[in-house]
């Protein structure tokens, strides 16, 4: 028996789901695959609570969450969930290595390194697609700060007496971009990689389509396209990014 990967069939109607999954199962059994119906799950994602009820799908696998290549994606669709689980991993990472962090042994760049290589990243898989509100950019921040305290230790002041160090002297001696901006060069870059891909792949349709329809009253969640907010801290705010990421020659 040869094994798959998990594989994830999305619709936007059940009979969408339906056709897809007895397409899959035809194609799997061509290859001599087969699916395993007792670990296959559901999940549901509405912003209307009875959204769940509307179905007559026969397993009673639901879930409200699941990974999928390493990210957490939620019924509500939130960030904040996949944020803290980043930030568990890169606690743990942290943990780890904080008796080489704080080691006389090591200098100040060579810890920078471990941190950019070893913690950085675990915390940043998959940042490309977050859409953080100003409580996670916070978060973040408030995490690195934490490993930098570490890593250039306390300052000796005249008296004698020994203090932390405040989040601007830690930029000065990083000098390096903080974590939120390196989350907004990759948002960014990965925005301008999609730009590339124009009207024939649906990731590009997601990106600047406009949905149809009423949505639901309250203030509106950030959304990729908001990366123009982002070019306007660059003093880039009245270009048309999307034609420039096309225009490979510029």
């Amino acid at each position: 028996m040869v094994y798959a990967d998990d594989v994830i069939i999305l619709g936007g109607i059940l009979c969408t789901i339906k056709k897809n999954t007895e397409s899959y199962v035809v194609a799997s059994k061509e290859v001599g695959q087969e699916v395993n119906a007792d670990k296959t799950k559901y999940k549901v994602m509405s912003r209307y609570q009875n959204a769940e009820h509307s179905h007559n799908i026969k397993t009673d696998n639901r879930v409200e969450e699941f990974k999928y290549l390493g990210t957490t994606i939620t019924n509500q669709n939130s960030i904040q969930d996949e944020t803290k689980i980043r930030l568990k991993s890169g606690n743990a990472s942290y943990y780890s290595v904080q008796n080489l962090l704080s080691s006389n042994l090591l200098s100040k760049n060579l810890k920078i390194n471990i941190y950019k290589t070893i913690i950085l990243l675990v915390v940043l898989y998959g940042c490309e697609t977050w859409s953080l509100t100003l409580r996670e950019k916070c978060r973040v921040r408030v995490f690195e700060s934490r490993v930098l305290k570490r890593i250039f230790g306390s300052k000796s002041e005249v008296t004698g007496e020994w203090r932390k160090l405040h989040n601007e002297e830690l930029n000065n001696l990083y000098s390096s971009p903080n974590i939120a901006q390196v989350i907004k060069s990759r948002i960014m870059r990965w925005a301008g990689h999609v730009a590339q891909m124009r009207e024939r792949r649906g990731i590009y349709r997601g990106l600047v389509g406009k949905p149809e329809g009423k949505r639901p009253l309250g203030r509106h969640r950030h959304r990729r396209e908001d990366i123009k907010m982002d070019l306007q801290e660059l003093e880039c705010g009245g270009m048309d990014w999307i034609s420039l990421a096309q225009d490979r020659n510029r």
